[in-house]
């Protein structure tokens, strides 16, 4: 399960605009605000962009995208 409230945060703190993150990650703003919000899951290869896109080490990576 997502931690979208941390996700959100990484987001806003790395400046980026949604729709370039989309565009980086293949998905429509659409798409990435329902990944974004929890309502769909995020495929390995977008984690593993998104990370990249917000320098997301993997101890964070964990928490946001691997805590139950």
């Amino acid at each position: 399960m997502t931690d979208t409230k941390l996700l959100r945060e990484q987001v806003d703190k790395s400046g980026l605009k949604y729709k370039f993150i989309a565009e980086n990650l293949d998905l429509s703003r659409f798409g990435l605000s329902m990944k974004v919000d929890g309502k769909t899951e995020f495929k390995a290869s977008e984690i593993r962009k998104l990370c990249d896109l917000l320098n997301i080490d993997n101890d964070l990576r964990d928490r946001i995208f691997f805590t139950s």
